[in-house]
Parts: structure tokens; sequence; C-alpha cells
């Protein structure tokens, strides 16, 4: 009526739409804040620590500047990592070394960096698998006829030590988990963990990982299905060899428990009465009382933990004799 044309109006509104929807955009775009707006790029905190003070390097990565750059040949030299426009491999490298030193998230790594979360994201996941495919080359069983310099050179340790090839304990890292699982995860102390079972020798190298265990596991029984299962590869220790241990195992062959409810940490050995192990010196000689009462298995296990017992007790019978000569 009247040549009234509806579509004619339709096409008017879309037009208009458009047009006020670009200029919304346009005002957006000149209103917008940028993010990243430090001056003090992540390019030049990388410079300023690398030229720094060794310490303050030392705080940040946990690593010292020798370290650092043989870390940064190792990934160069194996084509593991490139330099781009925008980030250099020692950057790549020292962002990564940050946020795992200090269980920083990605937001706040994103910040001190200068860098998209998505751009942290991406090279915090390809340098953790490329250190993972590494690990063999530096985690390596230890040399079984070798005594450590560390033991020989050392009255302290030389001769009681001798057999020892290194000490094994568990730490708990922080770990976050899905709802369903969190109970398994959770250890004594109420945070949600990974049982991470290690094994160090007297130069402070690893020589045996194992991770992924959940925080309520108990650590004996990561050592027992470690070194039961052959798929662990435990590196066992040969006869006359073993590793130390602490209370929280048991004495059996290739591993050396110190005594119960005798103080055993550095602080507390400082005291004169930490060589007092008198009282916990265990009658071997009344141990078969029990022995027909028990099975075949456990009179086995009973003997073995016998053996390293009379280990221990020579050792400290020396190192007291010594220490009132």
């Amino acid at each position: 009526m009247f040549g009234y044309d509806s579509d004619d109006d339709d096409d008017d509104v879309v037009l208009l739409v458009c047009m006020m929807d670009s200029v919304v955009r346009k005002i957006r775009r000149q209103s917008r804040v940028p993010k990243h707006v430090s001056s003090f790029s992540g390019h030049e905190k990388m410079c300023e620590l690398i030229t720094g003070h060794e310490g303050l390097l030392l705080e940040h990565i946990r690593m010292n500047r020798d370290c650092f750059h043989r870390l940064v040949t190792l990934f160069t030299v194996q084509n593991r990592l490139q330099e781009t426009h925008t980030l250099t491999v020692q950057e790549q490298l020292m962002m990564f070394l940050t946020m795992v030193a200090h269980g920083d998230s990605n937001r706040r790594t994103s910040y001190e960096w200068k860098h998209s979360g998505e751009t942290v994201s991406r090279y915090i996941d390809t340098i953790s698998s490329d250190l993972v495919q590494l690990a063999s080359r530096f985690i390596v069983p230890p040399d079984f006829n070798a005594i450590s310099i560390v033991i020989a050179d050392n009255r302290r340790f030389f001769p009681y030590f001798q057999g020892c090839v290194g000490a094994i304990d568990g730490t708990h890292i922080p770990c976050g988990v899905d709802a369903d699982v969190a109970a398994a995860y959770r250890n004594r102390k109420g945070f949600t963990s990974q049982n991470v079972m290690a094994v160090v020798d007297f130069e402070m190298k690893f020589t045996y990982l194992v991770a992924g265990w959940e925080g309520s596991s108990h650590d004996a029984r990561v050592l027992n299905v470690a070194t039961s299962n052959p798929a662990f590869m435990f590196p066992h220790a040969p006869e006359g060899k073993y590793y130390l241990v602490d209370a929280g195992y048991k004495n059996k062959p290739g591993f050396l428990a110190p005594f119960r409810g005798q103080n055993y940490h550095l602080h507390d050995c400082r005291r004169e009465d930490a060589f007092n192990f008198e009282d916990d010196v265990v009658d071997y000689g009344n141990a078969e009382d029990d022995v027909g009462k028990a099975s075949t298995q456990q009179q086995q296990q009973r003997e073995e933990s016998n053996d390293m017992g009379r280990i221990r007790d020579q050792i400290a019978t020396a190192m007291w004799n010594d220490r009132l000569d």
C-alpha cells in the first residue's frame, strides 16, 4: 500500500546495524589498553639475570650460570629448541626454569616474561617433554665397583661406609588432580601431591627416580614395588653394597636403615649423646625363639633383616670405638 516495500526497510536496518557494529569495534580498538606494556621485556630480564650476580640467578632458576649455559648448548645442538623472532633459546629455557623452580602459574609467568599465556604453555609443554626424553642420559645407575671420592677422602665416612652406593628417600611434589581422585593424592600434611622416590649418590647426582605415586602412598610401598617389579628397572646393589634409607624403610639386603628411636638428622647428631645407640642394639641370639611361629617367608625376611642389622651394629661400634680413641 502507498508503495511501501518491507524488503527495502529490512535492508536498511541490516546496513544500519553493520555500521553501528563497525563504529563500536573501532572505538574499542582505540580505547583498548595493552596488557604487556612494561618497558622491561622478558629478554631484558633474562639478560640481567645472566650478566648479574650469580646468587640472584641461582635463586631464580636453581642452577648456576655455567650449568645454564651447558643446558642451552645441549638443547641447541640437539635442535630441540629453535630461536624465534620473539624468543631466544635462552629465554625459553629461563622462563621454564623460573616457573618450575617457584611453582608459578601460567598467568604469573605470562606477566613476568611479557608473553601470552598460549606462548608460555606451549614452551613449558615442549621443554618438559624434551627433559623426559633426556632423563636416561643423566639419571644413570651408580658404579657399584667404585668407592665414592666423597667417602674415600673423608675420615668421618671411611672406612665405615665404603660399601654405601647412595641414599634413598621420598619427597612430595604438590600437584593438581581431579576431584574424584583427590583423596588418593592427599598426603598426611593435607595437600595433594605425588610421592616421588629418588636415589642420589654422594656427589649429589640422581641415579634413579620413580614419580607418579599418589601422595597417600607410603615410602616403603613405593620402594617395594620398584624393587620387586622388573618393569621399574631398579639398580639393585650387589652383595656387600647397600643404599642408606631412613626409618620409614626396613633393613633388608641392599638397604641399611638407622636405629629405631634414635636421632639421625644432622642437627641432632651434633649433640653429645648422638652416638648413644646401646639401647637399640638387637640381641640377635634371641631372635630364633620365635622362628617356629613364623612362616618360611617371615623367617627369611627376619634373617635378612638381622644380617643388615649386624652390619649396622658393626659400623656403629667401629665409629664409637674410633671416637673414643
